[in-house]
């Protein structure tokens, strides 16, 4: 948002949200429109592969215990590691399986046939949007806070937009007009609208801001407390079939409010059978609700609850169904969606008006034409800003050869 009225009345206020919006547009556009798409990777996912769709139909879907034998018998090789239920009624139940050389793979079943309708790649688009908004591709330690350090940024953008703009308030029922005719016309309705867009978006700025902030704290050392976990070590199982639906009605026996979502299988290091999903706590992962059951014998190993959860455990689970509006399903992600639009546009349109700011004269003298003078404009910071995206974008064959 930038405040109306002449140059030479600029306040330092705007004069420093210009600059943050201009000379790291580049990559916070980059950051704006990964985490974006990230809201909707799932969906994407569905439109690219035709493994994960399926045809919504009527009567009772199949067991876990089915769906796990269906993915049993079509990878016998393979070992279950995750299981799924549907996000959504057109889409395939899914399970992650790892094969005997290391390597993950997907399986998506249909949830009323109990088919098997693919074999796909781990390294989806889901995983391809949320590791290049998250960290960059890079190692954890160093993509995360240079992905997070931009919520700075956005926060010092932010505070001194509104304050530049008098009396924002009014600005909010002040819609964008396009006068045809006028001198000055695009740049003017440019700035209208980037400011109207950008004080609708305020709220959304905030929980994005908080939210990355978190992801910062943590990567500083900050992390909640883990999650309970049972001490019994159970060794690998896979159980499937009528075996796994008796382990399931024995998770449902011990929380019956607990709405499944997600099987966690033993793997190496044991602790069981974990059944996840939601209950009463609102805004927190599906690992906060959760029964681990011994495989062996069906023994209750514990019971966890998303609102037993200590103060810091809660702000860590509502990070991520804050941040990508997945707490409430299609609708919110959808909202999120259209909200992360809106503000990768605002960092396009800030550009774009310091670009019909420049006087005539700028652009009839540039020697090698308006897009070489734009990159010099944007100042030292592009050459980073543009290494961090191209670095990104060269890491991701070497992350899918990691990861299968």
């Amino acid at each position: 948002m930038t405040a109306p009225g002449q140059k030479k009345g600029r306040s330092l206020w705007w004069w420093v949200h210009h600059w943050l919006g201009l000379k790291l547009a580049l990559f916070m556009t980059f950051v704006l429109l990964t985490g974006t798409l990230a809201t909707v990777a799932h969906e994407i996912d569905w439109l690219i592969d035709p493994a994960v769709r399926v045809m919504p139909q009527g009567g009772a879907q199949a067991s876990w215990g089915d769906w796990a034998a269906a993915v049993e018998t079509a990878t016998p090789d393979a070992r279950i590691e995750f299981l799924s239920r549907p996000i959504d009624p057109w889409f395939a139940a899914s399970a992650v399986i790892r094969r005997p050389g290391g390597e993950r793979a997907i399986v998506y079943v249909n949830p009323w046939t109990a088919q098997v309708q693919g074999v796909s790649a781990w390294f989806n688009a889901h995983r391809f949007l949320r590791f290049t908004h998250r960290h960059l591709m890079m190692p954890v330690k160093w993509g995360v806070p240079i992905v997070c350090s931009m919520a700075l940024v956005l926060l010092v953008s932010m505070i001194t937009g509104l304050v530049a703009y008098k009396k924002f308030w009014r600005g909010f029922f002040r819609l964008p007009q396009w006068r045809a005719g006028r001198r000055g016309e695009g740049r003017r309705f440019t700035g209208d609208l980037h400011r109207f867009a950008g004080l609708w978006s305020v709220w959304f700025l905030v929980i994005i801001i908080a939210t990355s902030l978190w992801y910062l704290v943590e990567w500083g050392g900050g992390q909640a407390p883990r999650h309970p976990r049972p001490e019994v070590i159970t060794g690998p199982s896979q159980p499937t079939g009528a075996a796994l639906d008796a382990l399931v009605a024995r998770a449902r026996s011990a929380d019956p409010e607990l709405r499944i979502r997600n099987l966690r299988f033993p793997g190496d290091e044991g602790r069981g059978l974990i059944i996840e999903g939601q209950a009463r706590a609102i805004l927190v992962r599906e690992r906060s609700n959760a029964v681990s059951i011994d495989p062996r014998d069906g023994a209750v190993l514990m019971v966890t609850r998303g609102e037993n959860l200590n103060v810091h455990q809660r702000i860590s689970e509502m990070a991520d169904p804050l941040h990508f509006g997945t707490f409430g399903g299609l609708l919110t992600k959808l909202i999120w969606f259209a909200f992360g639009v809106v503000l990768t546009g605002l960092s396009v349109t800030g550009v774009m008006i310091y670009t019909l700011r420049m006087r005539r004269a700028e652009v009839e003298t540039a020697r090698s034409g308006l897009a070489p003078w734009l990159w010099r404009s944007l100042g030292p910071a592009a050459y980073p800003s543009a290494a961090l995206i191209l670095i990104s974008l060269a890491l991701t064959p070497a992350a899918m050869g990691l990861v299968g």
